[in-house]
């Protein structure tokens, strides 16, 4: 499912964001990414949606390698990838259904497709009853929720959290798991990226571990955050 080939991003001579990283995720795992600040992290998160690319070395996703995908085709490849950040990027104009539905949209989706597809999705996620809210009428836990939601609608094959529990109260932090664990089950490939070490050792799977750049450590299933 996932590659990475001797992956070096430089963004000065001074500073390396990452340095020789070497990793297979195989389809349908559940993989914990930990580490400080600056242990690049997210950077290797930009690589997957190309939103960044290496100075060095082959990024494969889906036996495609990234580096071949036209600026053009970005999107496209984008849709096999669900994305959910710490700071939600919900568009406080735009009710629930609608923050969901815009996703749809821009990929061209027709009013049927949209009409079925969102509240399916928000029944998932247990927005239902908030689909006319606004974000700014959401609590943090809905927030989150609301942006899996979108990032679910494409039926997506893997989806990224990058510290999606970073603003969280332990409770709703405990809810986005719960939810992260559910659609893995189905099926999806989860990356989850985080420095919290009690939601790592409550999932249980493989922890990945990244200092300064490099993976210090792989731990299979029943891995810990070990620091």
């Amino acid at each position: 499912m996932i590659n990475f080939k001797k992956v070096t991003k430089k963004y000065t001579h001074h500073f390396t964001a990452l340095e020789d990283i070497n990793l297979e995720i195989k389809p349908g795992e559940f993989v914990s990414l930990v580490g400080p600040s600056g242990a690049g992290k997210s950077t290797l998160i930009k690589m997957l949606i190309k939103e960044d690319r290496p100075t060095s070395g082959q990024v494969i996703l889906d036996g495609v390698d990234l580096a071949d995908v036209r600026d053009r085709d970005i999107p496209f490849l984008r849709r096999k990838i669900g994305t959910i950040f710490q700071d939600f990027r919900l568009l406080d104009s735009k009710t629930a259904f609608e923050n969901v539905a815009f996703a749809l949209e821009v990929s061209g989706a027709g009013e049927d497709e949209i009409a079925e597809d969102v509240p399916r999705v928000l029944a998932i996620v247990g927005l239902s009853e908030k689909h006319t809210n606004f974000p700014k009428e959401m609590s943090g836990g809905e927030k989150q929720r609301l942006a899996i939601a979108r990032a679910l609608i494409h039926r997506p094959k893997i989806i990224l959290a990058d510290e999606p529990t970073g603003n969280l109260d332990l409770v709703n932090s405990y809810d986005v798991l719960k939810l992260l664990w559910r659609i893995n089950e189905l099926g999806t490939t989860v990356i989850l990226a985080t420095h919290d070490r009690e939601i790592v050792n409550t999932v249980g799977k493989r922890v990945i571990s990244m200092e300064k750049g490099r993976v210090v450590r792989d731990q299979l299933e029943g891995g810990k955050y070990i620091i």
